[in-house]
């Protein structure tokens, strides 16, 4: 049974976000919010009693300001210790979605963040957008590409905790191969309703410097006539720049003698490394040689006159310079290079050239974006 990604007819997009979900969240935030400015707050008063003391010579505030601090490290090692006691977590459920787009981050192993665009298509109810973020490895990035379709797993009560199914069953599989889904609009885009980081990281910053600051005005008076101050204010650095470019132009070497870009992985680092640079995953040519990676863009293209950085197949790279060196009548290959440009037509996927040279002359090979070579012209031969 195939899923075209559309819901019972006369939902409405809004059942997506249930109201009592979002009073149980409003709540959950506010007293975690509370809990966190009055911890904030007396961990900023306690340190600052402690610098205070010091400085003014006071050894009962000392006491006072380390006790405090034992006692939040103390409160802190029981509720990590403790059980929690609320609500069991929400039930998941198996959907269909659609890869509106993908960016990968580097990473230090060999499971990568990577930031998704989905359409999450449930079976009873509409399809809504949804914007998550999954380790995935690197050898299965590959297998997620923009308009293709992956299984989720999403929770009913909180729409917005997608994670995708790395292994589906095969039933799955092979729904997923089989189904359509169109793009949910924009609007439909949901989001949790808890606080950003950023937002508890400001919140948790003003509150600590509230404490401190409380504690040193309550104390000016010996610390102003202790002789020991000598104030100093940092104006934090500011800087602003903006630059817009229609065409861009990056590359980078893989250091050491031992190093070559063929080695496994190594490749998709690189255009990670890449794309950070330039910012987008949309390139109009990749250029690969042995220690070297170079990447040119230009803004104005459509994204279908484009490659998508995170969609080769790197790992499959190295077996396509394999068989140009031995297959093409080159045989003491000096050198090799892998060109990937966009495709001709509609639809049709980046076309990768593998081309390398040696005595007897240049050989190259191309390939689709699979990896499968598509057609070859050995030395001597014209074309």
């Amino acid at each position: 049974m195939g899923t075209t990604g559309q819901g019972q007819a006369g939902q409405d997009v809004d059942e997506v976000d249930v109201p009592p979900v979002r009073r149980r969240s409003a709540v959950r935030v506010l007293l975690a919010a509370l809990r966190l400015t009055v911890v904030s707050a007396v961990t900023g008063g306690a340190l600052a009693a402690l610098v205070v003391a010091v400085i003014i010579k006071d050894v009962p505030v000392f006491l006072t300001g380390g006790g405090v601090l034992v006692v939040l490290i103390l409160i802190g090692v029981v509720a990590g210790r403790r059980s929690p006691a609320g609500e069991e977590p929400p039930a998941g459920r198996v959907a269909l979605a659609r890869i509106e787009d993908l960016r990968a981050t580097s990473g230090e192993s060999a499971d990568v963040p990577v930031k998704f665009r989905l359409t999450v298509a449930p079976d009873d109810r509409p399809a809504y957008r949804v914007k998550i973020e999954q380790h995935i490895n690197l050898v299965d990035i590959p297998a997620y590409r923009p308009r293709g379709i992956a299984v989720v797993e999403y929770h009913p009560d909180e729409p917005w905790k997608v994670l995708i199914v790395t292994r589906p069953t095969a039933e799955w599989s092979r729904r997923a191969e089989e189904a359509e889904i169109d793009s949910a609009p924009e609007s439909t885009l949901v989001v949790s309703p808890d606080m950003s980081e950023g937002s508890w990281c400001m919140l948790t910053l003003f509150a600590f410097l509230a404490g401190a600051a409380l504690v040193v005005l309550l104390f000016r008076g010996e610390l102003f006539t202790s002789g020991n101050d000598d104030g100093a204010a940092a104006k934090p650095p500011s800087s602003s720049s903006s630059s817009t470019s229609r065409t861009f132009s990056t590359s980078t070497t893989v250091s050491g003698p031992s190093t070559s870009l063929l080695t496994f992985g190594v490749m998709r680092v690189t255009a990670m490394e890449l794309e950070a640079r330039v910012d987008t995953a949309y390139v109009t040519e990749v250029t690969i040689e042995d220690h070297r990676m170079a990447v040119r863009g230009d803004s104005t293209r459509p994204v279908s006159e484009t490659v998508h950085l995170q969609s080769l197949p790197y790992e499959l790279f190295p077996g396509l310079v394999r068989e140009a060196r031995t297959t093409l009548g080159v045989r003491d290959p000096r050198s090799w290079r892998i060109d990937v440009t966009p495709g001709s037509g509609a639809g049709a996927g980046p076309r990768v050239r593998v081309t390398v040279t040696g005595k007897e002359g240049t050989a190259h090979l191309d390939a689709d974006a699979t990896g499968r070579v598509t057609d070859r012209r050995a030395v001597g031969e014209s074309g």
